[in-house]
């Protein structure tokens, strides 16, 4: 879990270093929902195993059926049956482990329309 959070925080600067805005990293769905819950971000980046095995897809259903902040799934489980149950949070996209920092930020940029 530890190496998965130091790349959290790479990609936090990443995005920091192209002008983008981060509330902040969350280890568990419940972060998730109350971090977004106190933010209000665009959207969130949402992997689909989280720290304490909750489910990120269910984290990214609740986010966008309760505050309609949509995710992007970052993640090496995309396989079709993860994306059927992904559907109903209407996802912004799919980035499949390993991807590059550059790949993330072109589609948050995409979908910020900046």
């Amino acid at each position: 879990m530890e190496d998965e959070y130091l790349i959290a925080l790479e990609l936090e600067n990443r995005l920091l270093d192209a002008g983008l805005v981060v509330v902040g990293i969350a280890v568990t769905a419940d972060e998730a929902v109350s971090l977004a819950g106190s933010n209000s971000p665009d959207l969130a980046i949402m992997d689909i195993r989280l720290g304490d095995r909750t489910d990120g897809v269910q984290a990214a259903i609740e986010l966008y059926t309760t505050l309609g902040v949509r995710s992007i799934f970052a993640s090496a489980h995309a396989d079709a049956r993860t994306r059927e149950r992904a559907a109903a949070a209407s996802p912004i996209g799919w980035l499949q482990k390993p991807y590059s920092a550059e790949a993330l930020i072109n589609l948050v940029r995409q979908h910020l329309g900046s």
